[in-house]
């Protein structure tokens, strides 16, 4: 191995642990890192830009910046806050049922806004809502935030790791509908079981706040009804041309701008407000990890862990398919998810290279993309919702330590991957 291999694979190191403590924002530490690689030459500086293999991946950086301006227009209209009082008045304030309401709100629309969006939008509202029922919003917060990352392993933009892995493995939104929505919905309706006897000590009714939130009218948290139909219509419209991209010949990343672009004009935005709901410093932590990870790549660290890997598995596909699922969820939870997917994809590119069964190669990443998205309920770190979720509720006076969140993350974990590992066996393997 060279000493330039050494030297980047030190450096990301060193960045990978500051990451996973949080000891320094990931965004700086993301930016050191990809500027250390570039002033050693560990990655050649006109490459960064233009090379799909070692540059950043602006597939992937114009998706998330598209939603994410959907996101904040449609933000303001007031739609969170009406299904927050809805859910409540529909559950009539029973602890369980609002539960179940809230987790069903945030899983159907994290496959389609992003579980780190939705869980920005729809946590405040809980918060709120539990308030008016003089309950703890702790219990309903973490429910919330491990149905959102279960949910957003359904489609494509759902969950970072999703947008990572197809762009490596050539995935279209259809493919993630086709595979990886049919385990989710299975999965989710094994959490809303779970959750009866994970939060049941937690469950508490005072009928009296009851008729409050009864009282309340859900339509006077729109602000504006023609604005909400205009910018659905485009969000509709959006994941129409999503299921279609492939047929119109249009990269996700295009229809995502141009949807943007549509709900800025429908909703007559112009004073720049949707720019402000844009996680900037998310888009630019993307950048710098793929910079370090391309890097790995142009040092050769990245091959010679891939060859060992192919030399490792042989032809026992089904192993591997176990590893990266089993071993995905673990590591995944130790450390966020999308720093660790974007370092296994290529070598999990090369590994779904060998079988001659395209079935085959499809369950490695099918595998790889289950471990982690569901390793991101693994611990109070394992995922960018999780983290944002947890700055709400400290925020907000609702502190969720880290140990309270774990208890129910594992538990959540262990349990979803390993129904999602049966699912791998039973579709590519038994019944393949």
């Amino acid at each position: 191995m060279s000493w330039s291999a050494i030297l980047s694979l030190a450096i990301f190191a060193v960045a990978f642990i500051l990451i996973a403590t949080e000891k320094v924002h990931r965004t700086a530490v993301a930016l050191a890192g990809a500027a250390a690689m570039v002033v050693l030459n560990l990655v050649p500086g006109e490459e960064i830009f233009y090379s799909h293999h070692v540059g950043i991946d602006w597939e992937v950086i114009f998706l998330l910046l598209g939603m994410m301006i959907i996101v904040g227009v449609i933000k303001h209209t007031g739609v969170f806050e009406f299904l927050g009082v809805w859910a409540a008045q529909r559950s009539q304030g029973r602890p369980y049922r609002l539960l179940v309401f809230l987790m069903a709100i945030t899983a159907l629309a994290s496959p389609f806004l992003d579980n780190v969006t939705t869980v920005m939008l729809v946590a405040p509202v809980t918060i709120a809502v539990c308030r008016r029922l003089e309950i703890s919003p702790v219990p309903y917060l973490i429910a919330e935030v491990l149905a959102s990352n279960i949910g957003g392993a359904a489609t494509l933009i759902g969950d970072p790791p999703n947008i990572i892995i197809a762009s490596r493995a050539g995935l279209t939104f259809n493919d993630f509908l086709i595979h990886m929505t049919p385990i989710v919905v299975v999965l989710f309706a094994l959490f809303v079981l779970m959750a009866r006897f994970l939060f049941r000590k937690s469950f508490v009714y005072h009928p009296e706040k009851v008729e409050l939130v009864m009282a309340m009218d859900p339509r006077a948290s729109i602000t504006d009804m023609r604005k909400l139909v205009r910018c659905l219509v485009v969000l509709g419209l959006v994941m129409v041309l999503f299921t279609l991209h492939t047929v119109l010949d249009l990269s996700p990343a295009i229809i995502a701008l141009l949807g943007a672009g549509a709900i800025v004009v429908v909703s007559k935005d112009w004073t720049n407000g949707y720019l402000k709901e844009v996680e900037w410093s998310t888009l630019v932590f993307f950048m710098g990890l793929f910079v370090m990870v391309g890097a790995l790549v142009h040092t050769g660290i990245i091959e010679v862990v891939g060859d060992w890997a192919v030399r490792t598995v042989g032809d026992n596909y089904f192993g591997a398919a176990t590893s990266l699922l089993f071993g995905s969820a673990f590591v995944g939870a130790v450390v966020d998810n999308i720093p660790y997917a974007a370092t296994m994809a290529p070598i999990v590119e090369g590994l779904a290279a060998q079988p001659a069964d395209p079935t085959i190669s499809q369950a490695l990443w099918w595998s790889f993309a289950l471990g982690c998205d569901l390793s991101g309920n693994g611990t109070a770190i394992a995922a960018s919702a999780n983290v944002v979720v947890l700055g709400i509720a400290a925020r907000e006076g609702e502190p969720i330590s880290f140990g309270q969140f774990t208890k129910y993350g594992v538990i959540t974990t262990f349990l979803t991957t390993v129904v999602a590992w049966l699912y791998v066996w039973l579709r590519y393997f038994a019944l393949g």
